[in-house]
């Protein structure tokens, strides 16, 4: 206990300092007694006690010192954490939310994004989403205009971003460009509504918002794609193992008649008519050909029928359907396409064999796709170009086609609709 600083003692003072230095004696006696008592204990302990509640003392220390980092680390994490809350809670006031994004999920937009809204929250913290007159007054007070200024700035930024989000939200695989000008057009109303104050979003702010709602455009085009590449992908699966199924019908038909013709050839020899046998020998020859162009279009996938067809009665005039089928009857295919989806069925201009039947429709595809009718959607196989252009394509690319309708039929729509 530190000494007392002298006091001097007078007449009026000295029962009241009395008073105190007893008080400062009695203390200093009590700490004098405690000391000793401190000593005594630890005179009493041997040396290993002595240590070991030095090393428990050591421990309850270090233990503090942790927590304390804790808590400070946990201090750091949560100033942190008001810093970010606060700037949302600033950001939200212009009508800038968080909210799902469809680029968000995508594995090659996301980085995009990420940094793309980062600098629509930068612009919308520094205050350059958003530009007005800083010359207004409000009944001739220049602090009311700033504040009618700073007001309506804040409404309106709030509604564009409302807008910007909701484009965002409901903008489909194929209607960027519309979204685009919807933004665009709230844009304009924006800048109407604030023409006494020349009030009007930047033209930096409003790319940053459509380069946002292209990303999830972007993103939904993708998945549209991979979902119809897989839709495909289960329709050639389902044609191949409906060709499968149909090779393996006719070769137990071909092997049946083969089994036969062979038992036939056979009696008629042992019977000594050989001139009978020699005639079903070539029935024979026969059904064995057909057996290896059996074999052949089974293993070997790109070998098909290639087809043109068209409707004239669904898509209208100049307009075909180039595709190709590994079916052994094609016209099942081409029955499938006229199903009940359509109102009338196709008329056929060209179906023909091609041991590449898949390079012969990519070449075609290639030839005209130009004049696709789907340009997004690329597994859409119809082209407004007339048949007599496709007949000139194959003739050009030397592809060997043996028949080719240049004129549509068409005697159901015909019938339907007569001119």
């Amino acid at each position: 206990m530190p000494a007392s600083t002298p006091e001097k003692v007078t007449a009026f003072n000295a029962k009241k300092v009395a008073t105190r230095l007893q008080a400062e004696n009695d203390a200093l006696a009590a700490e004098n007694a405690r000391l000793k008592a401190l000593f005594a204990d630890l005179g009493a302990l041997d040396a290993a006690e002595r240590e070991a509640r030095i090393a428990k003392q050591r421990e309850l220390e270090t233990d503090l010192e942790n927590a304390v980092q804790r808590l400070n680390a946990e201090k750091e994490r949560l100033d942190s954490a008001l810093i970010v809350t606060r700037d949302r809670l600033a950001l939200e006031e212009f009508g800038l939310f968080d909210f799902e994004h469809p680029a968000e999920a995508s594995a090659t937009l996301a980085t995009d994004l990420e940094a793309l809204r980062s600098q629509i929250r930068q612009t919308n913290k520094i205050g350059n989403a958003i530009t007005a007159t800083s010359n207004f007054t409000f009944n001739n007070s220049a602090a009311k205009g700033r504040t009618f200024v700073n007001q309506m700035s804040r409404i309106m930024l709030r509604a564009y971003n409302a807008e910007a989000e909701n484009a965002v939200k409901t903008v489909k695989a194929g209607n960027l460009a519309s979204a685009q000008k919807r933004l665009s057009t709230a844009r304009e109303q924006i800048a109407k509504q604030g023409t006494m104050i020349d009030l009007s979003v930047t033209d930096y702010y409003h790319r940053l918002r459509l380069q946002e709602l292209e990303l999830a455009a972007r993103h939904l085009q993708a998945l549209a794609a991979a979902k119809e590449l897989e839709r495909e992908r289960r329709a050639e699966l389902k044609e191949q193992r409906a060709l499968e199924a149909e090779i393996k019908r006719e070769k137990e038909r071909l092997e049946k008649e083969r089994t036969h013709y062979l038992n036939s050839i056979q009696r008629l020899r042992d019977a000594g008519d050989e001139d009978a046998a020699r005639a079903l020998q070539s029935e024979l020859d026969r059904i064995d050909a057909e057996i290896a162009e059996a074999d052949y279009r089974a293993a070997n996938i790109r070998a098909g029928y290639v087809y043109v067809i068209s409707n004239i009665g669904a898509f209208g005039e100049g307009v075909v359907k180039i595709g190709m089928t590994r079916r052994l009857d094609p016209m099942d295919r081409v029955r499938e396409l006229g199903d009940a989806s359509v109102p009338f069925i196709f008329d056929v201009h060209a179906l023909f064999f091609s041991d590449d039947a898949v390079e012969v429709e990519a070449m075609l595809h290639r030839e005209f796709a130009a004049h696709r009718l789907n340009k997004v959607n690329l597994r859409k196989e119809f082209f407004r170009v007339e048949p007599q252009a496709v007949l000139d394509a194959l003739q050009q690319h030397n592809v060997a086609v043996l028949e080719f309708k240049t004129h549509a039929a068409a005697e159901d729509f015909r019938a339907s609709w007569p001119s």
